[in-house]
């Protein structure tokens, strides 16, 4: 059902189903930023990537994968809901910056830095000491900026 508010769930996880799929689409919503990651490796990610893909063919009265802020609207009017996905941490890149644009062309759209400890680009917030962004983390960001 279309709405005439926009609704957007900032960051879930959750344990993904056709009844929660039901529920935010009952619910209004017309983005969710859904965690597609927290700690997994590249690897890892592009099967939650593929896992994601299929939800996207089942479910598709329902939820599509989100990748422009045009997208919250379409999904508000097509009364659906738009996926967009978003890691806690950088572990997926690895250590390897040009995994940040692979990631973008997957649909990736947000990236935390870091979690709660030390990454490879910043300082977690249960770190004793904070540096802040490391020299990587500056150039992760740089890269971020310019694929979009």
């Amino acid at each position: 059902m279309a709405h005439s508010s926009l609704f957007i769930d900032a960051l879930q996880y959750n344990n993904w189903s056709e009844e929660v799929f039901k529920q935010i689409n009952e619910g209004g919503l017309s983005a969710v930023h859904v965690t597609i990651c927290y700690h997994e490796d590249f690897q890892e990610m592009v099967q939650n990537v593929m896992d994601w893909n299929r939800r996207f063919e089942s479910y598709s009265s329902m939820i599509f994968h989100g990748r422009t802020a045009s997208d919250v609207r379409k999904a508000q009017k097509e009364g659906r809901t738009a996926i967009f996905f978003g890691f806690q941490n950088c572990s997926p890149i690895e250590d390897n910056i040009g995994l940040v644009e692979i990631c973008h062309q997957l649909g990736i759209r947000f990236m935390q830095l870091t979690y709660n400890n030390q990454s490879l680009l910043a300082t977690g917030c249960y770190e004793e000491n904070d540096p802040g962004i490391t020299r990587m983390g500056k150039q992760v960001i740089k890269e971020m900026n310019r694929v979009g």
